[in-house]
């Protein structure tokens, strides 16, 4: 009886161990936002889907210039974020009729050019054995 409760214990304890380690989450936080006007949209990418359909999808009000979301359930792996200031509240990102950004954007670890769209090596990070959390400027 003792050993079936070891085991019971210890399938417990790895199970526990196994499901916490895939709960991770990804706390960004736009840092510089021109206006409290609007919202800040996020998007939580892999390597297959950058530019593509979101993981995650969250948006937030800005405040003092300032705008977080938590992506939440986040299993290990690499990740990258794309953001941008949806000033006018239409859910896209507005373009001149040349292509250049009416709103402003930024993407992880802050590494864009200026020259074209984020890219996911520029813009890569790892959830691994903790939380994750970071700053965005634009």
């Amino acid at each position: 009886m003792k050993i079936l409760m070891y085991i019971f214990v210890i399938a417990v304890l790895f199970t526990v161990k196994t499901v916490s380690a895939q709960n991770k989450t990804i706390t960004a936080t736009v840092i510089n936002a021109t206006s409290d006007k609007g919202k800040v949209r996020f998007a939580l990418y892999t390597k297959e889907n950058f530019r593509k359909e979101p993981l995650q999808a969250k948006e937030s009000v800005i405040k003092e210039g300032k705008s977080t979301v938590v992506f939440e359930k986040v299993p290990n792996g690499e990740y990258a974020i794309i953001c941008f200031h949806d000033v006018n509240s239409n859910n896209t990102m507005d373009f001149e009729l040349n292509g250049m950004p009416l709103e402003d954007y930024g993407a992880s670890k802050n590494n864009l050019s200026r020259f074209g769209p984020p890219q996911y090596e520029a813009a890569k990070f790892l959830v691994k054995d903790k939380n994750v959390s970071f700053d965005i400027k634009f």
